[in-house]
């Protein structure tokens, strides 16, 4: 049995799918009574499994009338996937944005399954033994120069 966080996160995706334009907004409280969670358990899925590195931009507005913007980003060319890359990868990279960029471009068929277990095993903190901040320097480089390297072959 999925557990709720699992539960809300197929929902989100699900409705942003539906959704022509590519972008939902929701209510955090009516969420949370709709799934008989606290508002709380709604922050904990947004904030970690709808970041920029896994392909979604995230706005929320405070307040009565607040909501939280989800929107998916679409990389529908070879141009926009490595300006994406450029854009995510920055100097530095922790393990989970890199895990969530190799996910997005996975989901979005840019790399396989096998590329992206190669990257994964590569870029893990297991093997770069290093203390911080050089071991998310060193990620990122490895990262940006395995994904350049990759796409630009095909």
């Amino acid at each position: 049995m999925r557990n709720v966080s699992e539960v809300i996160e197929q929902y989100l995706k699900q409705t942003l799918q539906q959704s022509p334009e590519g972008v939902i907004e929701i209510q955090r409280n009516d969420l949370a009574d709709q799934f008989n969670c606290v508002p709380s358990q709604i922050n904990y899925v947004i904030s970690t499994r709808f970041t920029l590195e896994k392909g979604y931009i995230v706005e929320s507005k405070r307040g009565g009338g607040g909501y939280i913007r989800i929107q998916k980003i679409e990389l529908n060319s070879h141009g926009e996937v490595l300006d994406h890359i450029f854009q995510t990868i920055s100097t530095h990279m922790d393990q989970s944005a890199s895990e969530g960029l190799l996910y997005q471009l996975r989901e979005g068929g840019f790399i396989t399954k096998r590329e992206e277990s190669l990257m994964r095993a590569a870029t893990n903190r297991e093997v770069l033994t290093l203390k911080l901040p050089l071991r998310d320097e060193i990620r990122a480089k490895l990262l940006k120069a395995m994904l350049i390297s990759l796409l630009s072959c095909r």
